[in-house]
């Protein structure tokens, strides 16, 4: 299959020049190293690009009762897995593939206002198994750490397997974790290259991680007292102050990125609808620290006795002050944002990387609909849906005017010969929630129907998702063939992983995903400058300590990180064109080489 010719060549660079700025004397020797396949990043190795690929973060030792650190090891080659495929691949497919799509994959942010009045920290001394998402130690530091992530995929722009640049990235949702409109914006900047200042109340921070009174919590200054303490957790007297001195800068997603919602997006803690109190709550001035008062103010609300009289009334109480609450500075930016402002929000966004919209169109805001689709690549389209359930529960399930317009879709994409990704926050283990209000009638159909119906689709290629914080890969068969279902990790709980996952054509009728995990950019042992990177390394430090958890297996089997996921060919791929593929990567290629022209990288 020929390549582009040499006036093809030119003409395209010339016009990606106009496009990107770039002076077309520099663009030209770059896309003709890209176009002829010579490793990007400077000439550098696969090994020099910093991904799990070339070093890992284990458990460390034990310092203080049960705390334990972090340490560095050895870094994880791919494992071939042949679940789908069935058969031993052909040996020579190293030397013959060529990459389709370079994509990077987030999930499950939780960018967290950590001194916002409308969290319900408090509700982990209840059962601090069932409420351990109300309340983490490194809740302040979340925007550090989504900051550290985003850079690890800015790192690893060039992919470490092929040397092909960035072509695009998904969020697959629970990127505001309490459903406020500043940690949404919070996310969307962080994604855009833009720096969020976290002193949401002032130059003092203001919480349950700074009140003496709060022993249940996780205080830096001092833990003694509590079962953080207990446990071991460290004496830091200026993390607080750290966590807001600053405004965290952020390198931004090398590539155009898209999103889809997730529970957390949806309903309080994922789970709750929005009540009155907390909508009250969330721009007040009063924050509750102990268990009775978020439960009995904050909660009340939820229970079928909670009248329209009652919920006022516990409106007022927050409003004035009540037992159990502190006085913080209000903040407006905190209201609770609904359903179509986060489609609305991703339309606020900076004009690179883009798209405008980030997968949501004008159509979606007009609609309501939040599902969507997108070609990533002139072969490859996605599919962004939305999974969660809009009345209770932290689970979801596909809606039938979903399930029959992706049907629908699946139809035209295998007429047309599109390789198909499916993105969600839900993932097949998670897709059982039938809540509905009395009198909707709409079928909600599990994870069996969606995967048959994926099934039914051998263009259906892979399934991103996420929600359940951990690294799992899963194959899905069918008499012919079948798809992969990737799901990774979360920025909140340890490992706090993502991953990149590369589509190559081996030549051979046969498709390999390759996923390889990202730390983010930041040292195992955290400093004690107070750098944003000290303080993401900090949180991860953190969430490897939640006793109420075990997060060593979150990071998955050797089978569930970095791997080389083969699928036959659901058509004969030769119809991808080598020309075609030179210009696709001459395209990012030049969004890349831009992006690093920006940022001085």
């Amino acid at each position: 299959m020929p390549g582009l010719s040499r006036r093809q060549f030119l003409t395209r660079a010339a016009m990606l020049a106009a496009a990107t700025g770039l002076n077309v004397e520099f663009l030209a020797p770059e896309l003709a190293r890209a176009a002829t396949g010579e490793r990007a990043a400077a000439g550098a190795a696969a090994g020099d690009i910093p991904t799990t690929l070339l070093q890992t973060i284990r458990q460390g030792a034990l310092t203080t009762a049960s705390y334990r650190t972090l340490t560095s090891g050895p870094g994880e080659p791919y494992v071939a897995r042949i679940d789908v495929l069935r058969r031993t691949p052909a040996a020579g497919r190293a030397a013959a593939r060529r990459s389709l799509l370079y994509l990077g994959h987030l999930s499950d942010l939780h960018v967290i206002d950590a001194q916002s009045p409308a969290r319900i920290e408090p509700m982990i001394v209840q059962d601090h198994s069932a409420w351990g998402s109300a309340f983490h130690p490194q809740d302040p530091l979340s925007v550090h750490a989504t900051a550290a992530m985003v850079r690890a995929f800015s790192d690893a722009r060039y992919s470490p397997l092929t040397g092909a640049p960035m072509g695009a990235a998904i969020v697959t949702g629970d990127s505001a974790d309490m459903h406020s409109h500043l940690e949404l914006r919070w996310y969307i900047d962080l994604m855009d290259g833009l720096e969020v200042n976290p002193a949401s109340a002032g130059a003092t921070y203001q919480g349950v991680q700074a009140w003496a009174e709060a022993i249940w919590a996780y205080r830096p200054a001092d833990p003694s007292g509590g079962d953080f303490g207990a446990y071991g957790f460290p004496t830091l007297p200026q993390l607080l102050a750290q966590a807001i001195a600053q405004p965290v800068p952020s390198v931004g997603l090398p590539a155009p990125w898209y999103a889809v919602y997730g529970n957390h997006d949806t309903l309080l803690l994922g789970t709750f609808n929005l009540s009155p109190q907390l909508h009250a709550l969330a721009v007040g001035g009063q924050k509750s620290y102990t268990l009775d008062a978020t439960a009995g103010s904050v909660l009340n609300g939820y229970a079928s006795t909670g009248s329209a009289l009652q919920q006022a009334m516990d409106a007022l109480g927050i409003a004035f002050g009540r037992t159990g609450f502190k006085s913080v500075p209000a903040n407006s930016e905190r209201y609770l944002f609904e359903q179509r402002d986060f489609m609305a929000e991703h339309f606020a966004t900076q004009p690179t990387p883009g798209p405008l919209g980030h997968g949501f169109t004008q159509h979606n805001l007009d609609s309501g609909e939040t599902w969507w689709k997108a070609d990533l690549t002139p072969n490859i389209r996605a599919f962004g849906l939305d999974t969660c359930n809009q009345v209770a529960g932290p689970d979801g399930a596909v809606p039938d005017v979903q399930f029959r317009w992706l049907q629908t879709e699946l139809e035209a994409a295998t007429a047309q010969k599109k390789l198909v990704l499916i993105f969600s926050h839900h993932n097949s283990l998670t897709l059982e929630n039938r809540a509905q209000r009395p009198g909707d009638t709409e079928v909600l159909h599990g994870a069996d129907e969606f995967v048959a119906l994926l099934l039914k689709y051998p263009v259906v290629i892979g399934w991103l998702n996420g929600h359940t914080h951990l690294n799992q890969i899963l194959a899905h068969t069918s008499a012919t063939g079948g798809f992969w279902e990737v799901t990774t990790a979360s920025c909140i709980d340890f490992p706090q992983q993502q991953q990149c996952v590369e589509i190559v054509d081996n030549r051979d009728g046969t498709l390999s995903l390759f996923t390889t995990v990202l730390d983010h950019a930041s040292p195992a042992t955290p400093g004690s400058g107070g750098t944003s990177v000290d303080l993401a390394s900090r949180s991860r430090e953190f969430a490897a300590n939640d006793w109420a958890e075990t997060p060593m297996m979150r990071r998955g089997s050797a089978l569930d990180r970095n791997t080389e996921l083969l699928l036959p060919a659901p058509f004969d791929l030769s119809a991808i064109t080598d020309a075609s593929l030179e210009s696709q990567h001459m395209t990012e290629r030049a969004r890349v080489l831009a992006y690093e022209g920006a940022r001085a990288l």
